[in-house]
């Protein structure tokens, strides 16, 4: 699914006219929050948003993934398994499971620490901690009470902000901003300036703010002039296609798709033709490498991204503070 365009834009007549569902919706997350949730024996990191589709939630648990098993953390991920068909609670393995099964992100989590799928994230949360999770990261779940956070992390996307501040369907928010932000420990900007965040929306100011960027990690691969055919099935395709200009790449077609969206092998195969026929690389992002089918494994690159803070000092607090008082 592709937001709609109106939600970028200050509110007009079609998102005023449905202001009111959004303000339905606002109520049942209000309601639905205050529902008391399980704490678990060691300490929960919900890493969400406040508006529908991608902003960076899962580079930045790859990034926290690393960082607590740089201090010699056990540390498990808590995913719901958008897109996937199984329910849970159970780890995920890339060797059998696809992303049919699981969804994308989780498989794409595995490479990194044990990922556990659960639409009841009480009980996924009691599997992690069974199988010897020190510390659990969710993957998204911010609007989700079956969990205690100890730490909630908020990422928004720097560019395009929170739309036009309303709740869906009239805007991207899932719920009022002023309500989320009260509940988040720190607020993570990507892309933009975050100063220009604060300035479009000043109910940032004053709240523990830290600005990162998604850049492409480092595989070897000689981007510089290599003709490529560009296609991305994630929140904001053009945030993919500009990552692989700043490679140096040259992108002779680039195919943004909805989120999750189905790669058919009739689209594959479309695209594989079209790259060949410009004599260009086909790649794509790491996230929708996962979803390929094993027929067009190795027919498409995959690009692989790092989340890199501005300054870890913030993150690298809290993440001390909270080991430090909730380490089993």
């Amino acid at each position: 699914m592709r937001a709609p365009a109106f939600w970028t834009r200050p509110p007009g007549l079609l998102a005023r006219a449905l202001a009111p569902l959004g303000a339905g919706y606002a109520l049942a997350t209000r309601l639905r929050l205050v529902r008391p949730g399980l704490r678990l024996p060691v300490p929960v990191i919900c890493v969400g948003n406040l508006t529908a589709g991608g902003s960076g939630k899962t580079p930045l648990v790859i990034a926290l993934v690393e960082r607590l098993a740089a201090r010699g953390v056990a540390v498990h991920v808590l995913s719901r398994g958008h897109g996937g068909r199984l329910r849970g609670p159970l780890r995920v393995d890339p060797v059998r499971h696809r992303a049919a099964d699981v969804g994308d992100e989780p498989l794409l989590l595995a490479a990194f620490a044990p990922v556990w799928v659960a639409r009841d994230r009480a009980a996924g949360g009691r599997a992690a901690c069974a199988a010897g999770a020190q510390v659990i990261v969710m993957d998204d779940g911010f609007q989700n009470p079956a969990l205690v956070k100890d730490l909630s992390l908020l990422v928004v996307d720097a560019e395009t902000g929170f739309g036009n501040g309303l709740c869906i369907p009239a805007g991207p928010l899932r719920e009022p901003l002023s309500a989320g932000l009260a509940r988040a420990d720190l607020v993570v900007a990507v892309g933009a300036d975050p100063a220009r965040l604060v300035r479009r929306w000043p109910q940032l100011a004053g709240r523990p703010l830290v600005g990162a960027r998604i850049v492409a990690r480092e595989t070897g691969m000689p981007w510089q002039g290599q003709r490529v055919v560009a296609f991305a099935g994630i929140g904001r395709p053009k945030k993919f296609f500009a990552t692989l200009r700043g490679l140096g790449a040259e992108i002779v077609a680039a195919h943004p798709l909805g989120d999750h969206a189905p790669l058919s092998p009739r689209l594959l195969a479309r695209l594989v033709r079209e790259a060949e026929a410009q004599d260009a690389l086909l790649v794509t992002t790491d996230k929708d490498a996962v979803r390929l089918p094993r027929a067009f494994r190795g027919r498409a690159v995959p690009v692989p991204v790092d989340l890199r803070p501005e300054a870890w000092g913030p993150i690298d607090a809290a993440l001390d503070s909270l080991l430090a008082g909730k380490m089993p």
